[in-house]
């Protein structure tokens, strides 16, 4: 009997030691979640103080698109919903980009966007540069990259119907086809950079 309660005595001392490791492991933990998330939450609070440049522009552009070629109305309330946000000089920021790390996002996104196709500096572009982008515009929209996914999650009147599509292919033709009957076909290849 006294080996049983030796043997039941030490089963108890190591449960319990076992509990001892256990909650103090718990206390860690809990103390370590805190300090993070406090930590988080200051960083969160530190970051809404930073305001990335915002894309709005007060002065109508000398290099718009509409001032060089003609955008039928339907086209043209296309893409101002669609891709102005992202390819022009003034976006129409939702109340969410006012917090960061939206905000900061947001910003890098409309600069991406502006630095491949920006509307309001489309004739500033060399014609080989009109004539291609152009081009890429029918690609992008046949393929379904623009607009954006991410965008169009958000933006569901920004998602383009094959109505829409075809009103910006035949647009597009025009363009690209009035350019074709200006220029000499040597001019419309861009040339690489040296």
């Amino acid at each position: 009997m006294n080996g049983f309660q030796n043997s039941s005595h030490c089963i108890f001392k190591s449960h319990l030691l076992l509990f001892t490791v256990n909650c103090d492991q718990t206390k860690f933990m809990k103390s370590f979640f805190k300090k993070f998330f406090l930590t988080i939450l200051v960083i969160f609070i530190a970051i809404q103080f930073y305001r990335p440049f915002k894309n709005i522009s007060n002065v109508k552009s000398l290099h718009a698109i509409n001032l060089k070629y003609e955008v039928p109305s339907d086209v043209d309330a296309i893409l101002k919903t669609s891709c102005y946000d992202c390819h022009s000089n003034n976006t129409n920021y939702p109340w969410y980009s006012n917090i960061q790390p939206v905000s900061l996002y947001l910003a890098n996104h409309v600069k991406d966007g502006k630095k491949h196709l920006n509307f309001d500096e489309f004739t500033s572009y060399s014609i080989a540069r009109q004539f291609r982008k152009l081009e890429e515009i029918s690609i992008e929209i046949q393929d379904g990259e623009m607009p954006m996914t991410s965008y169009t999650l958000i933006h569901k009147n920004a998602q383009l119907n094959d109505l829409q599509k075809r009103a910006v292919y035949a647009w597009v033709t025009q363009c690209r086809d009035s350019i074709k009957a200006q220029y000499p076909a040597d001019s419309l290849i861009r040339k690489p950079k040296a």
